[in-house]
């Protein structure tokens, strides 16, 4: 039944730009959770990963009748959220305070949403430290190849959707995720 309801949503949004309310809720609630995850991911700050949220669905609402249908709904969204990212990160104003905070507390840990009540404490342990590692090496990351990287296995966006989000090409989407991949390879000690 639910799918026959998105399946329908998507129709109707595709013969028609002009989204009604009730539409776009139903909008909402379909991508909402995979655009948080994402901006929490990329800011693992939990506060403005959910704020960001808002944002980009108020600006995708303000936007929906010039929605041109040349992607996905999700691919805009995500383009919404990539570039809230970077507005967020350029802020120079905000990137003090964010460093200021990070200095007084640790970074939440990430595994807390999702965990997984299945495995021994050592196993959880062993994990929880494998996992920082990698968000660790993924932080150290320039901008871009961060972004490609948490694209890909965050939100596992193939590199189409990953270009159309971005506004990368294809074959820049490529280079950059091997070069994050390579480079979280080396830093977390894992080999290909």
């Amino acid at each position: 039944m639910e799918y026959a309801a998105t399946s329908q949503l998507m129709t109707g949004i595709a013969g028609n730009v002009a989204v009604d309310i009730r539409n776009f809720e139903s909008i909402l609630r379909l991508y909402k959770p995979k655009v948080f995850r994402f901006l929490l991911a990329s800011l693992r700050e939990k506060d403005i990963a959910e704020t960001l949220t808002q944002d980009c669905f108020f600006k995708a609402y303000q936007a929906r009748e010039r929605f041109r249908e040349e992607c996905s709904i999700e691919t805009w969204l995500m383009q919404i959220a990539v570039n809230l990212v970077r507005d967020y990160s350029r802020n120079r104003r905000l990137q003090f305070w964010r460093r200021t905070q990070l200095a007084a507390k640790p970074v939440e840990n990430l595994r807390d949403w999702f965990s997984d009540n299945r495995h021994s404490p050592e196993a959880t342990a062993l994990l929880k430290e494998k996992i920082q590692e990698v968000w660790s090496a993924a932080d150290m990351l320039p901008e871009r190849q961060r972004t490609v990287f948490l694209l890909r296995f965050v939100e596992d966006m193939d590199l189409l959707e990953i270009a159309a989000a971005t506004g990368m090409k294809e074959g820049t989407v490529k280079t950059h995720l091997f070069r994050a991949l390579q480079s979280v390879r080396e830093r977390t000690g894992v080999e290909k």
